[in-house]
């Protein structure tokens, strides 16, 4: 076999691979969402016969201090903790896109998007997120909005920096000339070379959502504590660390960790996938 026929096909087989990869955890992620649909809160009772029970045959994550099942606590947070990032991801992406695509109008547009960066960016993100969250009145609501509303910068910035390097282009310079419209050159040159930077983008904006809902929640800041959120097992299982039940922290925590670390492992498999000269770098 020639050189050249194994360089293609190693490459081949690497594309394959990544995306195995990939369609495996994002399978992962969607059955633990899914699951939300399969299980009935209501099958979720208190039984003081259990109470902190460890790890077992019959609770594979444990009992907690009134008897629940862990197992299924834990999917359920997990459920909802992605459908937060969902959401949030979705309102994030919204307001990147905007004010990326308002940075190409001219310099002074350019130079207030980049002041707006700075100033959310300057601002110490939990802190945004829990006033942003209370003024909107908390709850899965408010989490949402403060999650969504917050962690917009990153990408934004990344697509300003894209848009002001396609502006540098031939072609956008040409299209001007021509008397094109700047929402023309918008739609026709800019938004089809940055749509792989706004799907990576969306995808690794996930964990950080995941991961902050989890944190002004466990502060008490963020969901109710009725609901079986990520954040508010381990707030509630501190209380029981110094009696030896481990297994109510480590579990849940595990589980959100493996969980933010499927999506950081989609978002680099798509970004090769989308960019295949970053894979060789």
């Amino acid at each position: 076999m020639k050189n050249k026929d194994k360089w293609v096909l190693y490459h081949a087989n690497l594309r394959t691979k990544t995306l195995i990869i990939t369609i495996i955890a994002a399978l992962i992620i969607l059955s633990v969402f899914l699951s939300n649909f399969l299980i009935d809160a209501s099958t979720i009772t208190t039984n003081f016969g259990y109470v902190n029970q460890p790890p077992s045959f019959e609770h594979i994550f444990g009992t907690d201090w009134m008897g629940r099942d862990m197992f299924t606590r834990t999917l359920l947070g997990l459920g909802l903790s992605i459908s937060v990032g969902a959401f949030a991801a979705a309102i994030s992406t919204c307001i990147a896109i905007v004010l990326g695509l308002l940075s190409s109008v001219n310099g002074i547009a350019d130079e207030f998007v980049a002041s707006i960066i700075d100033l959310f960016g300057s601002i110490p993100h939990i802190l945004l997120i829990i006033l942003v969250s209370i003024s909107f009145g908390g709850g899965f609501y408010g989490v949402i909005m403060g999650v969504g509303l917050t962690h917009w910068t990153p990408l934004a910035r990344v697509l300003r920096a894209e848009i002001k390097k396609i502006k540098t282009m031939e072609y956008v310079k040409l299209s001007e000339k021509l008397g094109k419209s700047k929402w023309w050159i918008a739609k026709e040159h800019i938004m089809p070379l940055i749509i792989s930077q706004i799907i990576v983008g969306v995808i690794l904006m996930f964990p950080h959502a995941i991961m902050h809902e989890a944190s002004i929640s466990f502060l008490g800041f963020g969901l109710p504590p009725h609901q079986p959120a990520i954040g508010i097992i381990l707030a509630e299982s501190m209380n029981y660390l110094s009696i030896g039940c481990w297994w109510l922290a480590f579990y849940p925590g595990l589980s959100l960790l493996f969980i933010v670390l499927l999506f950081d492992l989609i978002g680099e498999n798509v970004h090769k996938i989308l960019d295949p000269q970053s894979a060789q770098t």
